[in-house]
């Protein structure tokens, strides 16, 4: 069966067909969730928020075609919930996390090089690659214009191809879509 059609199914109450369209988009919720808030169990309570609201609010769809993207903006606003909460509190340990990429390895997996981008970068990079978005509906998603979603992907796409050591002449920056 069709997203659309189990979207239509859920708002008018089928359980089971919500449970379906969860189940179906469970990877990409992870994925996103784990681009912005990085810790396992903050994932899995962003995810946990995302669907509760997610069964409250089904009616709240207008449009099944677009249940993917409602479903991350609810997970990306839960998601800045914990980082904010995160920040009010005072950490005793060092911030460990990479902004740029500085390793002595000679290789580094793509996933790894993704995940030492800063944040705004790694989610781009995660909407436009993994999620198969495109760029109108990702400034949608992060509230803000195309321009700086290509921005930010072009930035992406120059770290990692300097993090993966990738040459100058095999590097391709331009936009596909």
């Amino acid at each position: 069966m069709r997203l659309e059609d189990e979207v239509i199914l859920a708002r008018e109450g089928d359980r089971e067909a919500f449970i379906r369209l969860i189940k179906q988009l469970e990877t990409n919720l992870y994925r996103v969730a784990r681009a912005i808030v990085k810790r396992d169990e903050d994932c899995a309570d962003a995810i946990q928020e995302t669907i509760l609201k997610a069964f409250q609010f089904i009616s709240a769809v207008r449009e099944p075609v677009y249940f993917k993207s409602w479903l991350l903006r609810i997970l990306i606003n839960e998601c800045n919930q914990i980082i904010r909460r995160q920040q009010r509190m005072v950490l005793a340990e060092p911030d460990l996390t990479l902004s740029a990429c500085s390793s002595e390895y000679d290789k580094i997996d793509v996933k790894e090089a993704v995940d030492r981008l800063e944040d705004k970068l790694r989610m781009v990079v995660t909407l436009y690659y993994y999620e198969d978005l495109p760029l109108k509906q990702i400034a949608e998603l992060l509230e803000t214009t195309e321009g700086t979603v290509k921005s930010r992907l072009h930035r992406a796409r120059l770290t990692l191809a300097e993090c993966l050591r990738i040459p100058a002449i095999e590097r391709k920056v331009g936009y596909e879509r």
